[in-house]
């Protein structure tokens, strides 16, 4: 396993170790001991997420006030570029955001620690996402950020009008967001 750090410290980018032969691949794709050793903390994940989108989709940019989530988040099929903003006032990074490509290719994983807002864009033909949180999904905890926020800037590789959920295409402004301490 690699940590390929990114430009806000507390979120990585994670490189599995693949072992490739005629037959296929094999990985890793989760082992609890093996990953509380490289992110330096205990992890209790208690529910596992599969988005299957289509292209130009783009989910978006959410999170949890109350009950808040760490991911841990991987494409099994496809290609997105996933974001991670901080939501952290207390943050050298606050309001900062980094994007990684995310394939199945590249097998790449993204660690995002609580305290921030999560969105991907499909890229491929269709992608599932899976991920892992730390905590449950709270429909009334819930919040999101307008993804084309120009506050935060995010260079999205758009083609075009992204295929946006109703709640996400009403999301409120950064500004207007709600923050962790």
């Amino acid at each position: 396993m690699q940590i390929i750090a990114t430009d806000i410290p507390d979120v990585l980018l994670l490189q599995p170790t693949v072992f490739t032969d005629e037959r296929g691949y094999f990985l890793q794709s989760f082992q609890q001991q093996q990953y509380e050793l490289l992110l330096g903390r205990s992890l209790n994940f208690v529910q596992d997420n599969h988005s299957h989108s289509k292209a130009g989709v783009l989910r978006g940019l959410h999170y949890q006030l109350a009950q808040p989530q760490a991911k841990l988040i991987r494409v099994v099929q496809g290609e997105v570029f996933d974001v991670a903003v901080d939501l952290r006032r207390s943050s050298k990074t606050f309001g900062h955001w980094v994007g990684h490509l995310l394939s199945a290719k590249n097998q790449q994983q993204l660690w995002i620690p609580e305290g921030f807002a999560h969105g991907f864009l499909v890229l491929s033909d269709s992608a599932d996402v899976h991920y892992k949180t730390t905590d449950y999904y709270a429909p009334a905890a819930e919040r999101s950020i307008r993804f084309d926020d120009p506050q935060l800037g995010i260079a999205w590789p758009l083609q075009g009008a992204p295929l946006l959920s109703p709640k996400d295409a009403k999301a409120p402004a950064f500004a207007d967001a709600e923050y962790f301490s």
